[in-house]
């Protein structure tokens, strides 16, 4: 961490990123989280949607929220893995529980567009009901 914010040495990401994969290949979470986000912007290194889901489902099952939500948001939006909304809320609320206010966040959004969705549809079929019973 201390090469990617210049923290008493020279700032210098490909070091930071040598770092990060050593700690994160010895199961460091922190260091994966941060691999996640290395390869998901591909800073430093070549974008890789699919190592960086690698390494952000690794800390995220060290219960690393930042982690967590960001492999939401993976799942969300089909980045590195199918999209499935079922695992990205799963992990949104693993990652909420842990105060993460990103996650909240999502999860608030996802369930406001599920409310919009039922209400949407109810009124879809009270409008077929009452046509039906007009021309009934």
């Amino acid at each position: 961490m201390l090469y990617e914010t210049g923290q008493g040495v020279p700032q210098n990401y490909a070091e930071a990123v040598k770092w990060y994969h050593a700690a994160a290949e010895q199961g460091e979470p922190q260091a994966q989280f941060n691999l996640g986000v290395f390869y998901e912007q591909g800073h430093v290194v070549p974008q890789d949607y699919e190592e960086a889901v690698k390494w952000y489902r690794l800390a995220a099952e060290q219960e690393i929220g930042p982690a967590q939500c960001n492999l939401g948001l993976c799942y969300q939006t089909g980045r590195g893995v199918p999209q499935n909304q079922q695992e990205a809320v799963k992990w949104f609320l693993r990652a909420a529980r842990q105060g993460d206010k990103t996650a909240q966040h999502n999860l608030a959004v996802h369930y406001a567009n599920l409310e919009a969705a039922a209400e949407h549809a109810a009124e879809e079929s009270a409008d077929e009901a009452i046509e039906s019973d007009t021309q009934g």
